[in-house]
């Protein structure tokens, strides 16, 4: 009976592995996966939607260094005493009346204030420019993450499901030898034990690659329920592993290419420019303005007839018109501490600033010797890996014949058997990373590019 039961679970399991190979719908690419990623991200589209915003901020900054110009215009009706400018008197009666201005005002000096925030909103710009560059890569870091995840776990799955057909036919030769008496029904029971823990391999396998792939999916905003196979990069293992690096070389590189180091600079130029801005508050501002003017009213009621009767244009045009420039200077003298209130808060936020920098340098640096020592020694365990592979497999090749030819133990060729699987997962693992250090690497320096990536 549990001969049969086992017999079905591994019918189950083959079958399901089955119609997961035929059910797909669609095959998900590296680079395809990266794009999607990018045009998707919820974090990268706020930091491009604020780089909108520190654009208008810099084009706003830099009109203030120019003149200002506004019209104003009010259509009224008043009842009571009321000057009459082209009478020259005041008449208590209903009037209408329209007045309109137009004025504008050109700093000449403030402190050098608007001069600076135009400074710093242009340094905010390129920082933000640097903030979005690194929210890419971010991006691209992340599902490189975890797209190789998905590809290692689809590649434990294949080899756990190996194993179990091995596992499964060495199971029915025991059987057939144990039927003849070759063998002793313990070997059968030790075997059938080791069918049934490959059975549960399988299972954790198609598990661990679901919940890895819907995670994925997550990332990438896209239906999880899809049936996706996803797609091994044609990477040329071998071209990689010639790549030979230098530390001092990446470091140098990162220190010009990394942009989250680049925005922490830009920022700390900006917040520079901002203690300028509230010292200029300090400083006496002096503008030009220039007005320009006019006015109609009509008494209620008046005589359109009578000779001294002004109609609309001689009064808009010619009698009412009014014109003023000059100069405006503004001294401050007591402003209750609140320019003194902006200017240390503008030198609180440039201080930690130069330390947000600082820490930003060695962060830098401590990533990319993370990642260089990290892909050296990937580089290694691929070599190791494979090597051991090799070995592996061809003492468990070996342990086979002899168990067959009854000269070794069940146990000495079930050892054989779990160190072949152990070899295949490392080696898997091994390859895996060592296919995708590079991007990792490359994230590490500030230097990934959508277009570098291969297919």
């Amino acid at each position: 009976m549990r001969l049969k039961i086992t017999a079905i679970l591994s019918f189950c399991t083959a079958l399901a592995f089955g119609q997961q190979q035929t059910q797909i719908d669609s095959v998900l690419t590296f680079k395809d996966a990266v794009r999607v990623a990018l045009q998707n991200n919820a974090t990268l589209i706020t930091q491009r939607n604020n780089l909108l915003q520190t654009k208008v901020n810099k084009t706003y900054r830099l009109a203030q260094l120019g003149p200002q110009a506004s019209i104003t215009a009010s259509l009224y009706q008043s009842n009571g005493n009321r000057f009459i400018q082209q009478e020259a008197k005041v008449v208590n009666a209903t009037v209408n009346g329209l007045q309109a201005q137009l004025s504008v005002n050109q700093p000449i000096f403030n402190g050098l204030n608007i001069l600076s925030t135009a400074r710093q909103a242009s340094s905010q710009l390129d920082a933000q420019l640097e903030q979005v560059n690194r929210s890419a890569q971010d991006v691209i870091n992340t599902v490189s993450t975890q797209f190789l995840q998905v590809l290692l776990d689809q590649e434990l799955l294949k080899i756990a499901h190996e194993n179990l057909v091995l596992q499964q036919k060495q199971f029915e030769l025991i059987k057939e030898q144990v039927a003849v008496g070759s063998r002793s029904p313990v070997d059968e029971y030790n075997q059938q034990a080791q069918v049934s823990t490959a059975e549960v391999r399988v299972v954790q396998a198609e598990l661990t690659l679901t919940n890895d792939k819907v995670l994925l999916f997550q990332s990438l905003m896209v239906d999880p329920t899809i049936k996706t196979r996803i797609e091994e990069p044609l990477w040329d293992v071998n071209a990689i592993a010639l790549d030979n690096l230098n530390l001092d070389q990446l470091l140098e590189a990162a220190n010009q290419h990394r942009s989250d180091l680049k925005s922490a600079r830009d920022l700390e130029r900006a917040s520079k420019f901002g203690v300028h801005a509230s010292k200029g508050n300090y400083f006496p501002s002096l503008y030009a303005f220039y007005n320009n003017g006019s006015a109609y009213n009509q008494v209620k009621g008046a005589d359109k007839s009578d000779p001294s009767y002004r109609n609309f244009h001689d009064q808009f045009v010619t009698d009412n018109r009014s014109n003023s420039f000059g100069l405006s200077l503004n001294i401050p003298i007591f402003t209750g501490f609140q320019n003194r209130y902006f200017y240390i808060q503008s030198k609180v936020t440039y201080e930690n600033n130069k330390l947000l920098t600082k820490s930003r340098e060695i962060t830098v640096k401590s990533d990319v010797l993370r990642a260089y020592e990290n892909f050296e020694s990937v580089k290694k365990g691929y070599s190791a890996s494979l090597t051991g592979l090799e070995a592996s497999k061809m003492a468990l090749d070996l342990e086979q014949e002899r168990y067959n030819l009854g000269i070794t133990s069940f146990v000495d060729f079930a050892t054989a058997n779990r160190t072949y699987v152990q070899a295949q997962t490392d080696m898997a693992q091994a390859k895996y990373r060592f296919l995708f250090q590079k991007i990792l690497l490359d994230y590490a320096v500030g230097t990934l590019k959508v277009d570098d990536i291969p297919q």
